[in-house]
């Protein structure tokens, strides 16, 4: 009982502080969405061809408000898919205000963010590129996003006030985000701690990164703290780091699941290409060693 109520604690803790940057990041998206605001999604959904770099550059902010902003804005067919994974590739979640905190680590910071932003480009790029080429025999004009889904949501109860459009969005989320958060917190307390998962780890830095980019998948904080903490105490190596944190978008896949919910078998497609592509990742900057 008294693990119970410690996972508890600190899963209510944990919620309650990703709660105000969710939503300001539903604000944003609501912002976007408003009636009066048509012209900030015209302009998304027409520049779609700088998508991919916007993504990659918000993306490398720390934590994960613009990886939920940019599922969000998927799902509405706002942005394309190359645009979300150059979000989800440039995304570090809590790594970055880690490794800031220890000043030995901020040239290591450093190479990490320029290294994951030119993969979040060269990604986000070949992806829309790809699905260019696929339709281009087959090009179909796609609708304004005010006439698609956007305009359902503009019709929505409480579309016409962002701020409880806003809270109504960020509070569901907060829902899964504590469920999960628990579920990893009675795992940990349970297990008596996440150090057993050190062993799954070897000196084969290809074996690190096949690991670190599943466990980098886990849509929580949790999973950027474990692998930045695991490549600061030396037990991965740069590779293993890239690779985990590329695969990681924070709460950006549980937000992908519920607000894109009619599409479940392309949500986990993403998720295998989010794997694949963070396997890449590793293997890409494989080279560098552990600095």
């Amino acid at each position: 009982m008294e693990i119970f109520l410690h996972a508890l604690e600190h899963a209510t803790i944990d919620t309650l502080l990703v709660f105000p940057l969710l939503y300001l990041a539903y604000l944003l998206v609501s912002y976007f969405s408003h009636n009066e605001n048509n012209k900030y999604t015209k302009f998304l959904h027409h520049s779609k061809k700088a998508g991919p770099m916007v993504g990659a550059f918000l993306g490398c902010i720390p934590q994960c408000g613009f990886s939920s902003v940019m599922s969000q804005l998927y799902s509405k067919k706002v942005v394309t898919l190359g645009t979300l994974i150059a979000v989800f590739i440039a995304t570090s979640d809590e790594a970055i205000p880690l490794m800031i905190a220890k000043p030995e680590f901020i040239p290591n910071m450093l190479l990490l963010i320029g290294v994951k932003v030119v993969l979040a480009l060269i990604f986000g790029y070949l992806i829309d590129g790809t699905i260019a080429l696929l339709h281009r025999k087959k090009k179909k004009e796609i609708l304004p996003p005010e006439n698609n889904e956007i305009h359902h949501h503009e019709h929505h109860c409480c579309a016409k006030n962002i701020f409880l459009d806003a809270l109504k969005h960020s509070s569901l989320i907060v829902l899964y985000i504590f469920i999960i958060t628990l579920a990893i917190n009675l795992v940990e307390g349970y297990c008596g701690g996440l150090e057993p998962l050190q062993v799954l780890f070897t000196n084969n830095k290809y074996i690190q990164i096949l690991i670190a980019s599943l466990v980098g998948l886990v849509p929580n904080c949790a999973a950027s703290v474990f692998i930045v903490e695991m490549y600061m105490a030396g037990v991965i190596e740069f590779s293993a780091l890239v690779a985990g944190l590329s695969a990681g978008a924070g709460v950006g896949l549980i937000v992908l699941f519920t607000t894109n919910y009619k599409k479940v078998w392309k949500n986990l497609g993403i998720t295998v290409l989010m794997y694949v592509l963070a396997v890449l990742c590793g293997l890409i900057v494989s080279p560098i060693p552990m600095i």
